[in-house]
């Protein structure tokens, strides 16, 4: 079986790694010069966990290409997957999407057979149709079919994600495009994973869907911190409190800086939007975009506040500036507004994180100083900063970070450190819904 992904970009090159690892064959379209030039080289020009060994051993293998040709790549597939950027479109909050439609133009003109496209980008209800509208246009002679199959896939996690899936959902009308795609998705039914077909609009918003009620979870618990705060309570107790309760379950319930990322913060947005077109406004989640956002504006000043009203001449060590730990995304993190309402008022940073100090260079205000590890940023600093909960911070001693500091705070947005042990250690510590000292 052979498909052809239209997109070198996270989504498109997990998947077309992944669907190579099913053994299909698999040619991945790329237009950005240097990116193509980077995949032909081996070389990955994003951060996941396992994707090189993966990518290297598919190409080795013959089943797995990169080009920018789609005449070549679309030549006798059966599935061409769409996994190019919907960003957010300026001005209005709705996903952009010229680069899906004008790569649906540019896979009518190269297609010679029948096809399903497939939409693997999360688009807004009513894309699949478009697309359809536009093949036909260019194409009123080509037997095809769209479908819509978006991915659930976590940064860090991808991997696993697509392989061992909680459920693969693919909206699609017509027992020929479900027979093609049942047969892409044959590895997992021998695994039970759950497949879902639905019709093409409710696929579509599936994405949305579940991409607003995490990032409602996350809101919520929040919020939860900040009373808990008032009250003297335990944020880590009250999520292990609801958390246990099968209908609510334990994950996406830790509070910190609030939500970022290329997925929560563009898609609740967009299903805002698409909500407000159709009339059906969701309150709930145009509720989670504004408080997400006051949150993650606000924790500078939390920081401030933390270090005696003032960060003037101060040196603070920030640890941590993807939005999430196993990423290099630097996309809405938390750590932008931070660095940045830090820096304007007067601090010196120290900054350091694993994967993403490359792609923070382009976002963060000048002047930030950048550390080879996490002892280099706290080295002479007046107070530490978690951002991002990396694996590496939590098996700091406290008593080693205690020495290499001038100061004595810390403030811990992801709450990975023992409250007792740091003050044991002389800190000043300040987490997120934990009860005071």
């Amino acid at each position: 079986m052979r498909i052809a992904m239209i997109g070198g970009g996270y989504v498109g090159l997990v998947s077309g790694a992944c669907f190579a690892e099913f053994g299909i064959d698999v040619a991945v379209v790329e237009a950005d010069p240097a990116k193509l030039a980077a995949l032909r080289d081996g070389r990955i020009p994003i951060f996941e966990p396992g994707l090189d060994r993966l990518v290297a051993e598919n190409v080795a293998a013959g089943r797995l290409s990169f080009g920018d040709d789609f005449a070549f790549a679309i030549r006798g597939a059966e599935a061409v997957f769409i996994a190019v950027g919907t960003p957010t479109r300026r001005g209005d909050g709705h996903a952009d999407l010229s680069y899906v439609y004008a790569a649906a133009e540019q896979v009518a003109h190269a297609l010679t057979g029948y096809t399903v496209i497939v939409t693997k980008s999360t688009v807004p209800v009513g894309t699949g149709e478009r697309i359809r509208e536009i093949v036909h246009a260019a194409r009123p002679d080509l037997e095809f079919d769209v479908a819509s199959n978006p991915e659930f896939l976590r940064e860090g996690s991808a991997i696993s994600d697509f392989m061992r899936p909680d459920r693969v959902v693919i909206g699609c009308t017509g027992e020929r495009a479900q027979a093609v795609m049942r047969n892409l998705y044959r590895p997992l039914y021998l695994i039970e994973a759950p497949i879902l077909f639905t019709s093409m609009q409710t696929a579509e918003l599936t994405k949305y869907a579940a991409n607003a009620f995490l990032a409602m979870k996350i809101t919520f618990i929040n919020e939860m911190a900040d009373l808990c705060e008032k009250l003297d309570a335990d944020v880590h107790d009250i999520a292990r409190g609801i958390g246990l309760d099968g209908r609510i379950g334990r994950k996406f319930l830790h509070a910190g800086p609030g939500f970022g990322g290329s997925c929560f913060p563009k898609d609740t947005l967009a299903l805002t939007r698409i909500a407000q077109d159709a009339g059906s406004p969701t309150r709930l989640v145009e509720t989670v975009v504004a408080v997400n956002d006051s949150r993650k504006a606000g924790m500078g000043s939390r920081i401030v506040a933390a270090c005696g009203g003032s960060v003037q001449g101060k040196t603070i060590a920030i640890m941590g500036l993807t939005f999430k730990p196993e990423t290099d995304d630097m996309r809405d993190a938390p750590s932008l507004p931070i660095v940045a309402h830090l820096a304007s008022d007067g601090a010196t940073l120290r900054v350091y994180d694993p994967e993403g100090m490359e792609a923070a260079r382009a976002l963060l205000p000048e002047g930030v100083i950048y550390c080879k590890d996490a002892m280099d940023a706290v080295a002479g600093a007046d107070a530490l900063v978690i951002v991002t909960e990396w694996n590496e911070f939590r098996a700091l001693s406290p008593a080693r970070l205690r020495q290499a500091m001038t100061g004595s705070v810390v403030v811990d947005l992801r709450n990975i450190y023992d409250p007792v042990a740091m003050r044991r250690a002389g800190f000043v510590y300040h987490g997120i819904g934990r009860p005071s000292a």
